[in-house]
């Protein structure tokens, strides 16, 4: 159809000619409600943006000389904030020369991760970046066990048996 034609039928039905794939030949066209059109995409987009979940990366940080009563404080946050289901990234800060005994940094993620074993997943093991070493541990995913069907009632036209009475 000539496009002089389609923009009449188009204005006729007080709609809009809307280009569907330009490079076509011949070019497709549609006509639509281009402003009911946007509208609907604008809907589609904001309900798939409230169901997405947000990836939030807590930070616990821990020095070599962190006190044992420091140490459980700390892990009892780590063991929050898996609860609440965000990801935990573990740091050993090293100052000065420090940094020569990273044996100390790899014994304290190892005793944070042996602490929240049960809640979390280790997603990145122990590694140094400059003078500091992280690991990253997410939370474990829980399944709920879905509750079992209830049986159904006996009825007249099916007779009760004895474990139903």
């Amino acid at each position: 159809m000539p496009p002089n034609q389609a923009i009449r039928i188009a204005e006729e039905r007080g709609l809009d000619l809307v280009e569907v794939a330009g490079n076509a030949n011949p070019p497709v066209c549609r006509i639509m409600d281009y402003g009911k059109y946007k509208f609907m995409e604008a809907k589609r987009e904001h309900a798939a943006r409230a169901k997405q979940k947000n990836i939030v990366v807590k930070e616990v940080k821990f020095r070599p000389k962190t006190d044992d009563h420091d140490f459980d404080f700390k892990v009892k946050h780590i063991l929050r904030f898996l609860e609440e289901e965000d990801k935990v990234k573990v740091v050993v800060m090293f100052r000065g020369r420090e940094v020569v005994h990273r044996d100390i940094g790899y014994r304290i993620i190892e005793e944070v991760i042996q602490r929240v074993g049960d809640k979390a997943i280790v997603e990145k093991g122990a590694g140094i970046d400059g003078r500091d070493m992280h690991a990253i541990l997410a939370p474990r995913i829980i399944e709920v066990p879905k509750a079992p069907k209830k049986p159904k009632p006996a009825t007249p036209e099916t007779p009760a048996t004895e474990a139903q009475i």
